[in-house]
């Protein structure tokens, strides 16, 4: 169970608690809900309680963050934080109306993933048996390097989804890993066959048997931070000019499944998005 940020507010420690153990939502997003709310909260007149607050405060502040030249997206998460906060006051607390409703809100920025092409994923994967690997790096980091690109562009899976995986949510006979996503929602993710056969051959290499799936030399799971270094490595010594990161190859997966005629709520599935118009981005 994630931990819930502590906080002097007993209405924001009641909020935390309920999306952490009712709603099951992740630690990244508690701390980006804290860090909202509290950031709002320090900003209001203190003698103003929360049940005080009106849409034209809200109005106030939301002039207060375009004066202070702050990005939509930043802008539209921690009114998505507020928001979500007075739904529950009005719930749970006896709130009558929720202010933030009232409050309109500049449009997002519709900003298009930027994707590899084919033969860009294609150096990046075989990069890691093309360079000499450093003296004290395991004799199967290769192997495991490797596995990790493979999986990365075959299954299109978050960073944090491949860095939890363990090896009994692989399953090569049926070519498919199991993930645990946002909020602990599982689903089944097929893996192609160059991917499967990548990690049984770093499996039988490193003698991964059990426990983490992707572990360091000195056979602990592999952090995100360390994968995040592994792509940054491998892609200094390719010839692509984009930046590259485990989530570019997700949007590669992604858009060149409907490239190839793939079916955008099949690909929703894959990805793990909770809304179809997450997904339909990659159409553009």
């Amino acid at each position: 169970m994630p931990a819930t940020p502590a906080t002097t507010d007993p209405l924001l420690d009641a909020f935390l608690e309920y999306l952490s153990i009712e709603k099951n939502s992740s630690h990244r997003t508690l701390a980006n809900y804290h860090h909202a709310i509290t950031r709002f909260r320090d900003w209001l007149s203190p003698e103003i309680s929360w049940v005080e607050v009106g849409a034209d405060d809200f109005r106030d502040y939301l002039f207060h963050c375009m004066k202070e030249e702050w990005a939509r997206a930043t802008v539209r998460l921690h009114f998505a934080a507020l928001r979500s906060f007075y739904k529950y006051l009005t719930r749970r607390e006896g709130l009558k109306l929720n202010p933030v409703v009232e409050v309109l809100l500049p449009k997002a920025e519709k900003k298009l993933p930027v994707v590899l092409n084919e033969k860009q994923v294609l150096e990046l994967i075989e990069k890691p048996f093309q360079i000499d690997q450093p003296k004290q790096a395991p004799v199967w980091t290769a192997e495991r390097d490797t596995a990790i690109l493979e999986l990365f562009y075959s299954s299109g899976v978050r960073l944090a989804e491949l860095a939890a995986m363990n090896v009994a949510d692989f399953d090569l006979h049926n070519e498919c890993v199991r993930v645990f996503g946002k909020g602990s929602k599982e689903r089944i993710c097929p893996v192609g066959t160059p991917a499967a056969e990548a990690i049984h051959r770093y499996r039988n290499a490193a003698r991964v048997l059990d426990g983490p799936l992707f572990i360091s030399k000195v056979r602990r799971r592999l952090t995100t931070r360390a994968i995040s270094d592994l792509f940054q490595k491998y892609h200094a010594l390719c010839d692509i000019p984009q930046n590259v990161s485990p989530h570019k190859l997700r949007h590669s997966f992604a858009t060149h499944l409907l490239d190839h005629g793939a079916d955008l709520r099949a690909v929703q599935t894959l990805l793990g998005h909770a809304s179809l118009s997450t997904t339909q981005i990659y159409t553009h």
